[in-house]
């Protein structure tokens, strides 16, 4: 199921861990913004995160 993606995330972080952080994506073959999004999922998954899905905007709901 593809995501939509419409958000931005910016953080300042250290040399270290973005040197890190771009080593694992090196490894992987993906972006930094890719491994980012793929760590968060692993860890939600692994620690039973989820998030209930907003509802859907419209004219539901409207008297």
């Amino acid at each position: 199921m593809k995501r939509l993606k419409n958000e931005t995330l910016s953080i300042r972080t250290s040399p270290e861990i973005k040197d890190l952080l771009r080593l694992a994506a090196e490894r992987e073959r993906r972006s930094a913004a890719s491994m980012v999004e793929s760590l968060v999922l692993e860890y939600a998954r692994e620690h039973g995160i989820t998030q209930a899905k907003p509802a859907a905007k419209g004219k539901a709901g409207k008297a």
